[in-house]
């Protein structure tokens, strides 16, 4: 695609610092990208961890649930379910190569002892079931900040790339291309301009000259 720009020497000028300005941007974005990607390499293994500890507790939640049902019944199993309560998390603003989440103040307090839960020592399946799955939260609630923040600096990777791969290879060639365009003509012209100079002179030598009586 072509910028269609008039041949002449104050387009050649703008389209030369043009060219600049989109290098130099494609390298900024490329130290950027760099940086990107080796933030996420270093959260990979901590988010691949939190993530194998939330299937492992899953898996243990639901077998101890299941435990936990086959002893009580599904109405029993509720009823020891109770009180119910609301979690309140505290969260602190964070960025991260500018772009803006969240995270956790402090780690989630979610497991209850058994005097909170009013379940009588007798009911231990149960107020095992309830304290898995209660760990489970914790470990999903530590987790989901921190994959959040991953998920946007995945998304930022992707844009810079993009970026990246548009400056260099569609503007930047055609901005290369145009300023090759225009400076081959501008040196067609200079050509044809000597040549026409150097016709003129030649002609001036070679004409007669005439002497007035």
């Amino acid at each position: 695609m072509s910028t269609h720009a008039a041949t002449t020497r104050s387009n050649l000028v703008k389209l030369r610092r043009r060219l600049a300005q989109v290098q130099k941007g494609a390298a900024l974005l490329r130290r950027k990208r760099e940086s990107l990607v080796t933030e996420l390499f270093s959260r990979a293994r901590p988010a691949i961890d939190s993530r194998k500890h939330i299937d492992e507790q899953t898996l243990k939640a639901s077998r101890s649930s299941l435990t936990a049902l086959a002893r009580h019944g599904p109405d029993e199993l509720r009823a020891l379910g109770w009180p119910t309560r609301e979690l309140t998390l505290e969260l602190e603003p964070v960025e991260v190569w500018g772009l803006r989440a969240v995270d956790l103040t402090r780690p989630p307090l979610v497991t209850r002892s058994l005097a909170a839960r009013a379940i009588t020592p007798a009911d231990a399946t149960a107020a095992t079931a309830a304290e898995d799955f209660e760990r489970l939260i914790e470990l999903v609630l530590e987790a989901a900040p921190k994959e959040f923040l991953m998920r946007k600096l995945g998304h930022e990777l992707s844009r810079a790339t993009r970026l990246v791969n548009t400056l260099e290879q569609r503007v930047a060639v055609t901005l290369t291309s145009d300023l090759s365009n225009i400076r081959r003509t501008l040196e067609e012209r200079e050509r044809e301009e000597h040549l026409r100079l150097k016709r003129l002179i030649a002609r001036r030598r070679t004409k007669p000259v005439t002497s007035e009586q």
